[in-house]
């Protein structure tokens, strides 16, 4: 498994094909870009969001470095890491795989005692909410180059919630804002290469 510290801007001649490179694009132009994330913008400002790559293959694998990595964040300090960003570019490609592996994820942290101190949540190129179809839009919220495991600190949704009361509205918003932008935008968003 490679760890990456953030980029001071995004390469503009990163292949195509490169899960770091791609994740910070997509976290840079669709979840901050479009304020998705009302709160991913301070971390990534200040050099707090990890990108880690899995080089898994297996969900065993994968559960062995989400296992890892759960317990780096919960050691590191706040100040140095915020957030982690584990992109597994080899395993669970089919969602519903993924989905259930979310279950296995949600055991290990409850395993780890570190239930009320991190959360885990989940995107996924092909991610559909439920009650929709494959191809809405509004699926596309969710939806990051490569499939991707979210660490976040309870203290950090603490301060969120306390800065944006209204969190609850984040959803409808972002729903919005997919269906203003529109397939073509949303894959034109995700085509553009990095940096430009």
């Amino acid at each position: 498994m490679n760890r990456t510290d953030p980029p001071a801007a995004p390469a503009a001649d990163a292949p195509a094909d490169d899960p770091v490179a791609a994740t910070w694009h997509w976290l840079d132009a669709a979840v901050i870009g479009l304020n998705l994330c009302p709160f991913a913008k301070a971390p990534r400002v200040k050099g707090q969001v990890r990108v880690a790559l899995s080089t898994a293959t297996t969900p065993e694998d994968l559960l062995a470095d989400l296992h890892r990595e759960l317990l780096d964040l919960v050691a590191t300090d706040e100040a140095q890491t915020e957030t982690t960003l584990l992109v597994h570019p080899h395993v669970l490609q089919d969602f519903l795989d993924y989905n259930d592996f979310l279950g296995v994820a949600e055991g290990l942290l409850a395993e780890l005692g570190l239930e009320g101190t991190l959360q885990i949540a989940s995107f996924h190129p092909d991610f559909q909410f439920a009650d929709t179809e494959p191809d809405d839009i509004t699926n596309a919220t969710n939806r990051s180059p490569y499939p991707t495991l979210h660490l976040i600190r309870e203290t950090s949704i603490d301060r969120a919630v306390e800065a944006f009361p209204d969190a609850e509205s984040i959803y409808e918003r972002n729903m919005e804002v997919m269906r203003r932008l529109g397939p073509e935008g949303w894959a034109a968003l995700m085509r553009r290469a990095p940096g430009r």
